[in-house]
């Protein structure tokens, strides 16, 4: 037996080496100046082949060579951060259909978080939305299937499916004493990512929820109809960006464009290659893909100048971040909420033939400015107390294994401020607790609140602003004038 075992450990090391060769020299092969190859771990290989040489001989059901070598793919990026993974054929696929905008399911943005399904943020008009799931609700089961043990992407495929089919999930939320469960009908989830209205004569509303392939061109279409709504010249604009989990780079890039001059500063990206080290800009080049027309050409010139809120929370996540990020550092526009999510890493799609891909983290993004959004988030120009006192909010730096934020150490300034916007949240908190027991808990779980509606405190709040019913914070008045 053990001749056996070695025999298929020298085996499973050659073949193992020759692959890792083979991709190294591939790799130094295509960029323009050679680099050290890495010495192949030998003795690292030789623990992984006597393993896989124990579970082909030893196990107590027989196992497929494929199966083993998938799992522990997975393993290696899972290991890494929360948003690395191996993508197969069925996982990619969904991710490029998820891009499209359009997917049965039940509508929730989910992470894992140890070994439970985490919601990051009900996706608004889907089934999950309606039913009153909320952020920061762990998903225990689905029908009688317990959850732990699951991979993400198989968790994943269990919630979506065919339109009118029903699922039962069970969820445990801060706060309760017994699981919560919601039997969902899944459906279409067609996500119209950009949503606008006239709030009053002058002062317009826009939404993303996503950022999809079209975005930026629907941006530029809602925003060329709501001019020629309006009976006056537009006075205010609120962009929402709440709970919107990000999506596609070039739509964040677009979005930008929109509001900044030409050729401002969108975003930067820092990784360990020549290729996660990028500079984008708001120019054409850096957000249409594959169309010969610049869908933000023929904006009207002051969608540059109009005063400008950015609303975000915890929910506001990669792609948001960075424009929320972008518009903050020009001083275009004044960000109002709570601390984003703080998603601020980057995932690149490396396909590796037969379907196949994997998903790695290759680059940290920067706003402008140079602060890091990874484990941070965007922080708000004015402070919602209530929405950051929410300690159902989960976010980037609450998951385990999550990529560090990158920047030099704290200095005693950064530290200092750091302990008074702690001790401030958790007054607000305290305040938010004791307000929370005088209201109807019963009727915040089954009617959540429509952004955008007259129910949204938070956009009223804006609108103070913009209409000067409430002064701006000093130094952060919305530019005019850029």
């Amino acid at each position: 037996m053990h001749n056996t075992i070695k025999k298929i450990g020298l085996v499973l090391i050659g073949g193992l080496t020759g692959v890792m060769i083979s991709l190294n020299f591939s790799a130094v092969a295509n960029k323009a100046t050679q680099e050290v190859v890495h010495p192949l771990p030998i003795e690292e290989l030789r623990s992984f082949t006597q393993v896989f040489g124990r579970i082909k001989s030893d196990y107590v059901e027989p196992v497929e060579d494929k199966k083993l070598i998938t799992e522990a793919i997975n393993g290696m990026l899972v290991g890494l951060d929360p948003h690395s993974a191996y993508l197969d054929k069925d996982d990619y696929r969904e991710l490029q259909i998820g891009t499209q905008g359009e997917f049965g399911g039940l509508g929730i943005q989910v992470t894992m978080e140890d070994g439970l399904v985490k919601v990051i943020s009900p996706i608004e008009d889907t089934p999950a939305f309606r039913a009153g799931v909320k952020t920061g609700d762990l998903i225990i089961k689905l029908d009688d299937t317990a959850v732990k043990g699951m991979t993400l992407s198989e968790a994943i495929k269990l919630m979506r499916g065919k339109p009118k089919t029903s699922l039962t999930i069970t969820i445990i939320r801060e706060g309760e004493t017994e699981p919560l469960i919601f039997t969902l009908v899944r459906d279409i989830i067609k996500i119209q990512s950009v949503k606008s209205k006239m709030i009053e004569p002058g002062y317009a509303f826009i939404r993303v929820t996503q950022f999809q392939e079209n975005t930026g061109r629907n941006l530029a279409l809602a925003i060329k109809k709501l001019y020629e709504e309006s009976s006056i010249p537009m006075q205010g604009l609120v962009l929402d960006l709440r709970n919107d989990p990000g999506g596609l780079l070039n739509g964040a890039v677009a979005v930008s464009a929109a509001f900044l001059p030409q050729d401002a500063l969108v975003v930067y990206t820092d990784g360990r290659t020549d290729e996660a080290r990028m500079k984008l800009h708001a120019n054409p080049r850096f957000y249409l893909r594959g169309e010969d027309e610049d869908f933000l050409e023929g904006l009207p010139v002051d969608i540059k100048t109009v005063p400008m809120i950015t609303l975000v929370n915890g929910g506001s996540a990669s792609a948001s971040e960075i424009v929320a990020g972008a518009l903050q550092d020009h001083e275009r526009s004044v960000v109002m909420g709570s601390q984003t999510f703080g998603k601020g890493s980057v995932q690149t799609i490396l396909p590796l033939g037969n379907e196949t891909a994997i998903k790695l983290t290759t680059a940290r993004y920067y706003t402008p400015n140079g602060n890091s959004i990874q484990a941070k988030g965007i922080t708000p120009d004015i402070l919602d107390e209530e929405e950051e006192a929410d300690s159902r909010r989960l976010r980037e730096a609450d998951l385990s294994r999550h990529l560090s934020n990158g920047e030099a150490k704290k200095t005693d300034a950064d530290q200092s401020a750091d302990k008074a916007k702690a001790k401030a949240k958790a007054k607000a908190k305290a305040k938010a607790k004791a307000k929370q027991e005088d209201e109807d808990e019963d009727e915040k779980r089954t009617e959540p609140i429509e952004f955008g509606s007259s129910d949204d405190l938070m956009l009223a709040r804006a609108m103070d602003y913009l209409k000067g019913v409430t002064p701006f914070p000093e130094k952060k008045v919305s530019k005019s004038d850029n």
